[in-house]
């Protein structure tokens, strides 16, 4: 049976290794994509929105629903890739855990 002392120590390397992939995480950026990549969002892992992108095309003042639509799409998008990577990243200490 393992001792105390050597859980402890298990659990602060886990503790140091999951923190610096949560840093590496924040630190990447995302990119989702509307159809036709007309709206092109740029996010980190940490969710926050680093920058829009809109294809002159699609900016048509009688139509600002569309471009509200298409925004919304590629930030999900966004959303969608930082939480696989995060589910793939963080997901592997599961198995590690030593109870």
């Amino acid at each position: 049976m393992m001792n105390m002392q050597n859980l402890m120590k298990q659990a602060q390397k886990m503790q140091k290794q999951m923190e610096s992939k949560q840093a590496e995480l924040a630190a990447t950026t995302f990119t989702g994509k509307s159809a036709q990549d007309l709206v092109v969002a740029e996010l980190t892992g940490d969710k926050k929105v680093v920058s829009l992108t809109f294809n002159p095309a699609v900016v048509d003042p009688e139509d600002i629903e569309t471009l509200q639509d298409m925004t919304t799409q590629a930030i999900n998008s966004a959303l969608s890739q930082i939480d696989e990577a995060t589910k793939k990243t963080m997901g592997a200490f599961a198995g590690k855990l030593p109870f």
